[in-house]
This record gives C-alpha cells, sequence and structure tokens, in this order.
C-alpha cells in the first residue's frame, strides 16, 4: 500500500512541528547526527556495491563521494 499525499503531508508536518519545538542546542546538535546517518549510510551502499573492500578501501571511496558532493554544492 503506498501513502497518500494526505499523509505524507501530514508527517512533513509534524516534522517541520517537532523541529521548531526542539531547543537551540537540539537542533545545533542534529546536523552532525544527520551528518554522521548519511555516512552510515553510504558505507552500507559502498559496502553492498564493493562487498570485497576492505576497511581501507571503504573509507577511501566514502572520501571520493564527500569531495564530489562538495564539489557538486559549490556549483548550485
Amino acid at each position: 500500500m503506498n501513502p497518500t499525499q494526505e499523509l505524507i503531508d501530514q508527517i512533513y508536518r509534524e516534522r517541520v512541528l517537532r523541529a521548531r519545538r526542539q531547543a537551540p542546542d537540539e537542533k545545533f546538535f542534529a546536523g552532525p547526527r544527520l551528518f554522521e546517518r548519511a555516512c552510515r549510510l553510504m558505507i552500507a551502499g559502498i559496502r553492498d556495491q564493493f562487498p570485497e573492500a576492505d576497511d581501507a578501501q571503504v573509507s577511501a571511496i566514502l572520501n571520493e563521494r564527500l569531495q564530489l558532493l562538495r564539489r557538486l554544492e559549490k556549483r548550485q
């Protein structure tokens, strides 16, 4: 079953309201936590794409992808 647009909008509104209620220090630390989570997801994707890669190779690929993202963000 696919979520309806109404449900998607409701979830988005709830997330926005929850973020607005956060204390300033919680908001400050949310950025690094989100970055850490994104890196963990990227590492999982790298390990799936390159199952033979060791930790050093996974780190190198992650760094390459992060550098690519930074270059792409500078273009915008």
